[in-house]
């Protein structure tokens, strides 16, 4: 995820011009610009996969994928950030002055890290959930076959479930992922976490 020891501090409308020319990505919270590292080969492999099973679960849904590249707005103008992978359930909707600014994603995933895991869990979650469209949120364990699911309610409210091997998650427009292909081969490759002791 980030880096604090290269936060710098910045407008939002700073931040955004500044990190259109950057190279490396760029989380923004508050006046404050966090660098982001890059994944483990495991959390780069799972990321990968659910990008395309997710995209194929949903396509006649009419949801369209977007990489760990897509910059959303979970909080306009005071939180901008990367997730691993965004669904947009419709047209691609973007901040007033930001086109490359997403602010209405469906469906977000994130690959818990060591590093990550308290910041996908709280401040990234609780934003999260101010967004009007957000209707799934998946937290991916890299340790094992373990996903946690929050699915907005129709009266707005979230509910958690949590899936391991053999499973099948219901999104809220009913598109069903299965857990057992998200997995598969994963754990061939190198991880960012301690693996659980047998």
């Amino acid at each position: 995820m980030t880096d604090g020891a290269t936060a710098q501090t910045m407008s939002a409308a700073e931040y955004l011009e500044w990190e259109r020319e950057q190279i490396d990505k760029h989380e923004f919270h508050h006046g404050e610009v966090f660098a982001m590292a890059g994944g483990s080969p495991r959390h780069n492999r799972l990321a990968a996969r659910l990008l395309i099973l997710l995209s194929a679960a949903t396509a006649e849904k009419g949801c369209e994928p977007q990489t760990s590249d897509q910059k959303i707005a979970a909080e306009p103008l005071k939180r901008y950030v990367y997730p691993d992978v965004v669904l947009i359930c419709g047209p691609f909707q973007s901040e007033a002055g930001a086109r490359d600014v997403l602010t209405n994603p469906a469906i977000v995933v994130e690959v818990l890290s060591a590093s990550t895991e308290t910041y996908d869990r709280g401040m990234k979650w609780r934003a999260y959930q101010r967004l009007a469209s957000l209707t799934d949120y998946l937290l991916v364990s890299q340790k094992d076959p373990f996903i946690e699911h929050y699915r907005r309610e129709a009266d707005g409210s979230w509910r958690y479930s949590v899936y391991g091997a053999g499973d099948t998650i219901t999104l809220a427009n009913q598109a069903q992922l299965a857990v057992d292909p998200i997995y598969q081969g994963v754990f061939e490759l190198d991880g960012d976490s301690p693996e659980p002791s047998k």
